[in-house]
């Protein structure tokens, strides 16, 4: 005799489809953000990646920036902090936009939708990997010598 899945005993394990859990909706706090993020992409990110690319044809070094390249850029997160498009990843209000993981992972999505997205609103690697750890596990003096410039997009100098 077969039991069915409807006969089995609770466990811890069972899912439950109405637990909140289950509920992968982005929160309305967020929906706003998501809309900005990308008439932001759609905007500014997308004919900056055409003209960043435009300015970097013929190009030997692929570590290098062209003339021009680096300028384009940088309008661009001007542009993306002006607006409070800024380290999205980050789940603290005070060094980031306070999502749940949930909420960016739906911003995450349309980051990806272009190559310069995450550069363009500091949500790209390998910055927000370090940024990550030395939120969570960083003494003061690592939050700031280096959080602070990773969370405002400045180059971190390694210490001797």
């Amino acid at each position: 005799m077969s039991v069915s899945t409807a006969d089995k005993a609770d466990s811890s394990f069972a899912l439950n489809p109405m637990d909140e859990l289950n509920d992968l909706r982005m929160s309305a706090k967020a929906l706003p953000l998501l809309d900005h993020v990308k008439r932001f992409i759609r905007e500014t990110v997308n004919p900056m990646s055409e003209e960043f690319e435009r300015l970097g044809e013929g190009k030997t070094d692929i570590w290098s920036y062209a003339p021009g390249q680096l300028e384009v850029l940088e309008a661009a997160k001007d542009k993306a902090k002006a607006e409070g498009l800024w380290n999205f990843f980050l789940p603290n209000a005070e060094t980031g936009e306070g999502l749940a993981n949930l909420d960016y992972a739906y911003i995450a999505v349309e980051l990806g939708k272009n190559r310069m997205a995450s550069e363009c609103m500091n949500c790209a690697a390998p910055d927000t990997g370090n940024m990550e750890v030395l939120e969570r596990v960083g003494t003061p003096e690592q939050k700031r010598s280096g959080l602070s410039p990773c969370c405002a997009a400045k180059s971190v100098q390694p210490s001797p």
